[in-house]
C-alpha cells in the first residue's frame, strides 16, 4: 500500500491508499467449488473481481483447475438483486489452516467481462457505501 502524508489544523495525518486495480473486500460470501471430483461449499475470507480467498477441508495442490460459483447480493436503484456469477479459477496457493483444512487462494482465469463487472459492483458497493439497499 501506499502511504501519503497531508497537513491538517491537528497535525500530520496518514492516508494508507489501494494499490491494487481490482479492489479486494474481506467478506464472507458463500462461494462453491467443484475441482478434481470434489464438490466444496464455503465461504470466501475475502474477493476482487480477479480472485478470492477461503477455507476448504481438503487440500487442493496449487495450479490445480476449478470451477467457481458465486451468488452475489448486489444493491441497485430497485433494490437488492441476487446476480450467479461462474467462472474458472486456479487455485495459487494453498496453506495449512491453524484450525485445521487449508486456506486457498483463487485466481479467475477464465472471467467473462460481463462477471467482473458484478463482482466489482459488489465489492465497490461496500467500499464507496452510495447505494443503500431496501
Amino acid at each position: 500500500m501506499l502511504e501519503k502524508s497531508y497537513s491538517t489544523k491537528r497535525g500530520r495525518q496518514k492516508v494508507k491508499r489501494e494499490r491494487r486495480l481490482h479492489p479486494r473486500l474481506d467478506h464472507n460470501l458463500p462461494v462453491k467449488i467443484a475441482a478434481g471430483g470434489y464438490d466444496f461449499s464455503t465461504t470466501t475470507q475475502n474477493v476482487s473481481s480477479l480472485g478470492a480467498y477461503c477455507h476448504i477441508g481438503k487440500y487442493i495442490p496449487p495450479f490445480t483447475k476449478i470451477a467457481i460459483k458465486l451468488n452475489l447480493p448486489v444493491c441497485t436503484e430497485h433494490g437488492k438483486e441476487h446476480y450467479d456469477v461462474e467462472c474458472n479459477g486456479v487455485i495459487v496457493r494453498s496453506e495449512d489452516a491453524p484450525d485445521g483444512g487449508f486456506n486457498v487462494a483463487i485466481f479467475f482465469n477464465e472471467i467473462k467481462e460481463s462477471q467482473k463487472k458484478i463482482i466489482a459492483k459488489y465489492v465497490n458497493q461496500f467500499i464507496s457505501q452510495e447505494v443503500t439497499c431496501q
